[in-house]
């Protein structure tokens, strides 16, 4: 089974696994403490009525501590494997998997959020997110691919097939802060076929006023106002 007390000795295979550092992880770990004992107090059973019994009483989880707890959020969200073998994983059976999965996915979300790490996802109030961070308005815009599940329809899977990585995937733009690495917005998912220039279009992202924005040239002729525009030159088929 994996457990924090393993991974953490390891610290290439917990970055790859987590897609945090141990220090970012420890940073972490405070908050969601708070917001699950937020949204699940230990004095209400998971279905929001009184507990009859002391917490701690009934059939025992692997995933008994924060830090188990945690890691699982977070391996979940960074390898993104079948349920079945999460749980495996995890020494839990599928639908237990299933149930931690939606409980502690809004835990973590929220945790990041009163961390100041969580990405806006309204491209309207992106410029006024970013103002607020008091970084330096240095970006860096790019387009992201996952894959997923053929679809059975024939249609969706025309739609879904990206040529780019030739599999059925879904496709975000991700704005990151060239200097503290941190990613500052999230766009809506798109079906794989769409381009990187189409999603930004379509989003319409308010930036904030003398942003350097650093894009390559799967946003040519993509020019927000306000910004400086910072792309490397396509080079011509012939070489010259």
């Amino acid at each position: 089974m994996l457990t924090y007390s393993k991974l953490k000795r390891n610290r290439r295979q917990f970055l790859a696994l987590t897609g945090l550092t141990r220090k970012e992880f420890q940073r972490l770990l405070p908050a969601f403490d708070r917001a699950y004992a937020r949204r699940f107090p230990s004095t209400q059973t998971l279905a929001g009525r009184r507990r009859q019994r002391k917490p701690g009483g009934g059939r025992k989880t692997s995933l008994d501590s924060s830090e188990q707890k945690l890691l699982f959020a977070l391996v979940y969200l960074k390898t993104y494997p079948l349920q079945a073998l999460v749980g495996e994983v995890f020494d839990l059976s599928q639908s237990r998997a299933n149930r931690w999965i939606h409980q502690l996915l809004p835990v973590l979300q929220r945790a990041l959020k009163n961390v100041g790490v969580r990405p806006a996802r309204d491209p309207r109030q992106f410029a006024r997110h970013e103002r607020r961070t008091g970084e330096p308005l240095d970006l860096i815009i790019d387009g992201t691919e996952r894959r997923r599940q053929r679809p059975k329809n024939p249609e969706k899977q025309a739609l879904y097939y990206s040529g780019r990585k030739k599999t059925h995937s879904d496709t975000n733009v991700v704005i990151a802060n060239r200097k503290t690495k941190r990613i500052g917005y999230l766009s809506q998912t798109y079906v794989g076929k769409t381009q990187d220039k189409k999603v930004v279009d379509q989003e319409q992202i308010a930036y904030p006023q003398g942003a350097k924005l650093y894009q390559d040239t799967g946003f040519q002729g993509y020019a927000p106002r306000g910004c400086e525009i910072y792309q490397p030159k396509k080079s011509p088929r012939n070489g010259t």
